[in-house]
């Protein structure tokens, strides 16, 4: 008998091993670095020029922190028709952040968690308006607004952008993950269906609703298009429209740029008070009930 144990043992060969290039290593955060430097570029440019005094409104000038002031802030802080613009802006962006969550949870919760007959065939007709671009609807949107007299008035700016299927279709995602175990029970013990929203849906839903609120607000704060069609006075004009409307009066670039860095810093107050929920958002994406 042939003894097993005396056979040669194979021993796997060993590949060999590829030697990392140093190149392909730095690729990606030379990449990554460039892009960061392509995209800070412009905003750092804003901010020297903004802080540069009139005659050093261009580059290499405008680099020398000897000569940086203050002065074209305080000139355009003076000005009466820049914090008018600013709290239309405000009053833009604030208004419709608060009623687009709003009808988006209801909106996102009976899609998610209600029966009714035609839901599917509605839920998708209304998802289908995103195929549409806003430039195809601007003039029945102006026409309608024209008839309801909301013209150059805050109805007419805020009442047509509250209808936003992007924000219904992420709400309700979002919601039909939560288990019904917790609706079958709040109703069983006898809770209304406003208490069920109220009380279980919008707490389980915040994270989603302060990443969809930083995304309305920039989106508003940043809008040009609308509030240009819609403003037909001074009173009326947001920061966005307001500031495009400097660059054809002759004013110094320094101030233009001055108010263009101000229109910024509110975007960044809203990120930073709501950084937390957008991460805690998308780390509870993959996460199923």
């Amino acid at each position: 008998m042939v003894n097993l144990l005396d056979r040669p043992v194979l021993q796997p060969v060993e590949q060999p091993r590829r030697k990392e290039r140093p190149v392909a290593r730095l690729t990606l955060p030379t990449l990554l670095a460039l892009t960061a430097i392509v995209t800070v570029a412009p905003f750092v440019a804003m901010v020297l020029v903004a802080f540069a005094p009139p005659s050093g409104r261009t580059f290499p000038d405008a680099l020398n922190p000897a000569r940086m002031t203050w002065e074209n802030f305080s000139t355009v802080l003076s000005s009466s028709e820049i914090p008018r613009w600013t709290v239309n802006s405000l009053i833009y962006s604030l208004v419709s952040v608060f009623f687009i969550l709003l009808f988006a949870a209801m909106a996102g919760y009976a899609f998610a968690k209600k029966r009714f007959p035609g839901r599917e065939l509605m839920f998708w007709a209304f998802l289908a308006t995103l195929m549409v671009p806003f430039q195809a609807t601007l003039i029945p949107s102006y026409i309608l607004v024209a008839k309801l007299d909301w013209v150059d008035s805050y109805w007419g700016l805020i009442v047509p952008t509250l209808a936003n299927s992007q924000a219904v279709f992420l709400m309700r995602q979002f919601i039909g993950q939560l288990p019904d175990e917790l609706f079958e029970s709040a109703q069983i013990d006898g809770a209304s269906e406003w208490r069920i929203f109220t009380g279980i849906v919008l707490p389980l839903i915040r994270p989603v609703l302060a990443t969809l609120g930083i995304f309305v607000f920039l989106w508003h704060w940043n809008d040009f298009l609308w509030p240009l069609v819609i403003g037909q006075s001074g009173d009326m004009l947001t920061l966005t429209v307001g500031l495009a409307t400097l660059q054809t009066e002759a004013v110094p670039i320094n101030q233009v740029m001055a108010g263009a860095t101000i229109t910024v810093l509110p975007s960044l107050l809203v990120f930073g008070l709501l950084q937390r929920y957008l991460t805690d958002s998308i780390a509870m994406t993959g996460l199923k009930a």
